[in-house]
């Protein structure tokens, strides 16, 4: 499983490369970051190179962030349905994804599924269907 960092920041201009700042300060490298947005706050989800090294630097600039465990799950193949096929396999598994979304290999060029789920089978599951889950970027 990946350490991803999730953390809240103000929904207004320029919050978003305060973050980024901090990280570039600390020589922190983002493989692949998600940022949502509500009217007051957003929630950023950030899959880093050293996620405690991250989570140490954006607490100490006054952020309230937490590391998960996420899952990342090698698609291999850029066609329609890929996605739809891992979803399926997981509903029909009765596994509820809380959220995902999807990033790339660097190296393969190769999509990623990352996804969370409070399953702790999920990861056994899936590699007994045949996918290739990543243990970082």
């Amino acid at each position: 499983m990946l350490k991803q960092i999730s953390l809240f920041t103000a929904n207004t201009n320029g919050a978003l490369g305060r973050v980024t700042d901090v990280l570039a300060k600390a020589n922190i490298n983002i493989y692949t970051i998600l940022a949502n947005d509500s009217a007051e706050f957003g929630i950023l989800r950030m899959i880093v190179d050293d996620s405690e090294k991250a989570q140490e630097e954006l607490v100490k600039a006054g952020y309230q962030c937490r590391i998960d465990k996420v899952l990342a799950i090698d698609m291999a193949s850029d066609k329609p349905g890929t996605l739809n096929k891992i979803l399926s396999n997981l509903s029909r598994a009765n596994v509820f994804v809380k959220y995902c979304y999807i990033s790339f290999d660097r190296e393969t060029s190769s999509p990623i599924a990352v996804l969370k789920t409070d399953e702790p089978e999920t990861e056994t599951f899936l590699k007994g269907k045949g996918y290739r889950l990543l243990d970082r970027f």
